[in-house]
């Protein structure tokens, strides 16, 4: 007799955000009960997401980027564009 191990996939988003195109929204993985911050950056198009634990949760959601920047997880930074100076 084998024993397989089963999740169910189903994402309940606990918490969204949204500021100037980054869409930030704390997710819980019900079948494995993980907990997931995932940011999605619409102007840049690129975005990323992580786990952490419950004790973390809310703070990785204020701060997805500086979690992001500790945990070593890779994003593409914003790009900064050099403005002309008029003399």
């Amino acid at each position: 007799m084998s024993c397989t191990a089963h999740t169910d996939d189903i994402e309940r988003e606990l918490d969204f955000r949204t500021n100037d195109g980054v869409e930030v929204a704390l997710l819980w993985l019900e079948g494995d009960e993980r907990l997931i911050v995932e940011v999605i950056d619409t102007k840049l198009a690129d975005g990323f997401r992580f786990e952490v634990g419950a004790t973390e949760a809310f703070d990785a959601f204020q701060h997805p980027y500086a979690y992001a920047a500790f945990r070593g997880v890779e994003y593409v930074a914003p790009r900064l564009q050099a403005t002309p100076v008029l003399r």
